[in-house]
């Protein structure tokens, strides 16, 4: 493989061949994946004392040009060198001079040649920059210290950030006005944000920044084949490895492998690829958001400035995109082969749901949250290697017998999601012959089966990765499982539990003495609600798993949209369970649509619009047990009057997801709020997508149930259910 640590800088911006410096492009994909950070320290990261130097000589001209007669009020540092994402070598950078002769945007277009040349002559009288480099209206100095070079542009703008403040949407009002007024071309003005540019790449954590080198270092290897290479692109690419870190990691020790199959595999997506930030602007101004819009719907790839919603860094040569692709296979595949097994990639989607239009969410679904027969394979073979060994290894020299093992869970139900492969096994134990044995028995099974699975994993050639429990009775197993057998890793909660159904399909009989047992239970206890539910893992499942296709697919898309919020708000927040949002597309579909070919934005807007409805909502079925019978009837009523949102686990009656305000609806709430702004929600210019008509409240009578008057002293008493919320009775 040849000694890659001993490889030089990387190719220059203009000239020099990157096979002389670093033995060419398949130098670098012959370096192993783990060795990766090794070779960036090594290759990439430029010295600091050298970039000290360069400070200095940057320092020396900006203060010169400073204190001259052309009026420079502030100098911000841009390029490659003001993000801080210098390769060693060779690099770019500019010093935009912000000039108070220039009152707008048209004066910059205007007149920026005129301070091009008074520049020139200026710099004429600096002693050691004397003899910048005209290219039409772009000066350029070379600055060199000791095998570090930048070539720095120097360009006068106009300040419209008054000093560096942040923008306004005014800002960007008057940078779209004064576009269409000079006809100046999509992101002609970019430079002007060079300030907000520097600030954005501040907020990344060093290593991003050397994930980026990474990035940068291949594109430049790349560059020989391409036809028009640019700085755009090199922006471009520095964009998508911010955007993958954020969508995908967030933490700041992340592995490099993993972060740059992220953003190969992004690339190959290239077709498809959306990206933008709204850090400087957003979509509640409507011109900004006319613009963003636009923007969003042009040809892909679209990779949006930050700083600048006119400026597509992605819109580039088709053939350099292609080209760049197939780059990226072939290192993806490079990595494969030097890394048994391959680093994992993050799950980072190339298109965002927000700006998805209504009549593309299905095609959204298809594409990037639906799970492809690989996922579902791999997942059977995790399951099966799982469930064979609780049955055949874990308790064959011991008096407790497994009973059945079940799938649960999302994989289950049929409602996965196509990354983030998990798996949720309940194995029904038959020493736990109560729920109280449950309850008490549970950590020591927890831990006899962490303990054969850890000696079962040296003879089957398993790697097993346990997960550390906060808690000192551990009600669960989670671990990561590695095979041979699979592709790539899965995440695995084992769940024992009290076998209370029996055999289920022995008939209903079985469940009134089940949910008779968990109610006395549970009101003679300190037990939570669904404390118990691992034990009704097979009616969660039935509830779902036999609904239409599409169904499924919305509850998909809805997850999708809990977990990009949960992942936004970085555990600030207890946000309400999964499940709840599940049962709530459930409840949208029965009532409001009920067709198994049906508008999925409707749907979506309707989920939303409950979701608003919170401090509303009373939701339950009738499918597992009903209001027919003491003492499940009055333990019903009980629960329909507990503070909103009420909504029931229709496998176990103790299970109230809703949760009252033990969780942070209001939170979930107004994220709802935000999304009826969004793309995916218009119909028409004007007009919006309406949520279908669904109540917010059930009752008994409402679902059909017949609740009869009972009797005190010889009198009827009706029964009567009090809305503490809405203030009103039922």
């Amino acid at each position: 493989m040849g000694n890659w640590l001993a490889g030089g800088s990387s190719e220059e911006l203009s000239g020099g061949s990157s096979e002389e410096l670093s033995g060419g492009l398949s130098y670098l994909t012959s370096v192993p994946a783990h060795k990766l950070e090794e070779f960036i320290q090594a290759n990439l990261t430029p010295n600091e004392e050298c970039l000290k130097l360069i400070d200095q000589d940057v320092d020396d001209i900006s203060n010169f040009l400073l204190s001259s007669e052309i009026t420079v009020v502030r100098v911000a540092k841009g390029g490659s060198y003001g993000r801080g994402t210098v390769l060693r070598g060779y690099s770019d950078g500019t010093l935009v001079l912000f000039v108070n002769c220039f009152h707008s945007f048209g004066d910059q277009k205007a007149y920026q040649h005129l301070r091009i040349h008074w520049i020139e002559q200026l710099l004429k009288h600096h002693e050691k920059y004397n003899k910048p480099k005209k290219l039409g209206n772009i000066l350029e100095i070379q600055l060199s210290v000791q095998g570090q070079s930048i070539l720095l542009q120097l360009l006068p703008a106009f300040d419209p950030l008054c000093f560096g403040e942040n923008p306004s949407s005014q800002v960007y009002r008057n940078l779209k006005s004064s576009m269409d007024q000079v006809r100046a071309a999509p992101g002609e003005f970019s430079v002007c944000f060079t300030t907000l540019q520097e600030q954005f790449f501040k907020r990344y954590p060093r290593r991003v920044k050397d994930l980026i080198l990474l990035v940068k270092h291949w594109y430049q290897e790349c560059r020989k084949r391409m036809t028009s290479p640019s700085l755009q692109l090199l922006y471009a690419l520095e964009l998508l490895t911010v955007y993958a870190w954020e969508q995908g990691c967030q933490t700041e020790d992340f592995n490099i492998a993993e972060g740059i199959r992220t953003v190969l595999g992004l690339i190959k997506q290239s077709s498809k690829l959306c990206v933008y930030w709204t850090v400087n602007y957003n979509f509640e101004n409507e011109t900004v958001r006319n613009t963003l819009l636009c923007q969003l719907r042009t040809q892909r790839p679209v990779i949006l400035d930050p700083t600048d919603p006119t400026n597509n860094v992605g819109e580039d040569n088709d053939r350099n995109w292609q080209m760049l692709t197939e780059a990226a296979q072939d290192w993806l595949c490079s990595l494969g082969q030097n890394d048994m097994p391959p680093a994992p990639c993050w799950n980072v989607l190339p298109t965002p749901l927000f700006i998805t239009p209504s009549h593309l969410l299905d095609t959204f679904i298809e594409d990037f949250l639906q799970p492809d027969e690989t996922f579902l394979n791999q997942i059977k073979k995790a399951v099966d290697i799982i469930c064979t060994f609780l049955k055949e290894n874990c308790f064959r020299h011991s008096s407790t017998k497994v009973l059945k093992t079940v799938k649960g869970g999302s994989t289950a139900k049929g409602t996965a999601l196509k990354y983030g492969s998990d798996a949720d096994i309940v194995v029904f134990l038959s020493s736990l012959e109560s729920y109280e044995s449950q309850k008490q028995e549970r950590p020591q099974f927890v831990q006899e089966i962490r303990r054969q699975l850890e000696a079962f994993q040296q003879t089957q050639k398993l790697e097993v990765k346990f997960e550390v429990s906060k808690w000192k009775a551990p009600r669960v197993l989670s671990f990561t499982l590695k095979s041979r057998n699979l592709n790539e890793s899965v995440d695995f909660d084992v769940l024992p539990a009290y076998d209370a159904l029996g055999q289920l399909y022995s008939g209903f009989t079985s469940r009134p003495k089940a949910y008779k047992e968990l109610i006395e239970l549970y009101r003679s206890s300190d037990i939570s609600g669904g404390e118990f539910s691992t034990c009704f893992t097979e009616l969660q499942r039935n509830f779902i798993e036999p609904r239409p296709t599409k169904l499924k697919s919305l509850i998909r898309l809805v997850k999708h949209w809990y977990k990009q919020y949960e992942r936004k708000m970085k555990s600030k927040a207890s946000l309400p369970p999964k499940y709840a949002l599940e049962l709530l597309v459930m409840y949208a579909w029965e009532h409001g649509s009920g067709l198994e070919d049906f508008d999925t934005a409707e749907g979506f807007r309707t989920v939303l619009d409950l979701v608003i409805k919170y401090p509303q909502l009373c939701i339950f079925w009738m499918v597992n047990y009903n209001f027919n019978e003491e003492p499940m009837r009055t333990f019903l009523l009980t629960q329909i009057r507990k503070k909103r949102p009420v909504i029931l686990d229709p496998a176990d009656p103790t299970g109230d997801v809703g949760g009252g305000d033990h969780w942070c609806w209001h939170l979930l709430a107004e994220e709802a709020e935000k999304w009826l702004s969004s793309p995916c929600f218009d119909s028409k210019p004007g007009q919006s997508i309406q949520p279908w008509k669904v109540p917010v409240v059930q009752t008994p009578g409402s679902c059909g149930a017949q609740i009869y008057p009972t009797v005190a002293e010889g009198r009827p008493v009706g029964i009567q259910l009090w809305n503490e919320n809405a203030g009103r009775s039922f």
